[in-house]
């Protein structure tokens, strides 16, 4: 097994940091994508490997204090709930109104209900 320090360990880490950061800020300009997760995954990725990017993201005055709340509590915000459960319930609409196998049909929205149930079960700020 390789050390989390070692060097290619790192280089991996980083890498997906960058890869999560890029995500992240392509969620910026496109409303469908979402930011925060992405971000969450990059400053975790970079905790591993990247400890500069993990104290500016956490240092970041928009985005840092999700960050830290869902570090601290696993909180999400109230508004946040209510826009991905809206975007769940619209991809669900259009899977089931969609030509695809009646398996699909069924096993997607069911997938996001569940998605959805562990959201709402998480802390609010």
């Amino acid at each position: 097994m390789v050390s989390p320090r070692h060097p290619v360990a790192v280089l991996l880490w980083r890498a997906l940091a960058i890869a999560f950061l890029v995500l992240a800020l392509v969620g910026v300009a496109l409303p469908l994508l979402p930011t925060v997760p992405f971000l969450l995954l990059a400053a975790a990725a970079a905790s591993r490997g990247w400890p500069r990017l993990e104290d500016y993201l956490l240092g970041h005055p928009v985005y840092g204090p999700p960050i830290r709340r869902w570090r601290e509590r696993g909180a999400v915000p109230r508004r946040a709930k209510w826009l991905a459960s809206a975007g769940m319930a619209a991809s669900a609409v259009m899977v089931v109104l969609s030509p695809a196998p009646h398996w699909v049909r069924w096993t997607v929205p069911a997938m996001l209900m569940g998605v959805a149930t562990w959201l709402w079960s998480r802390p609010e700020d």
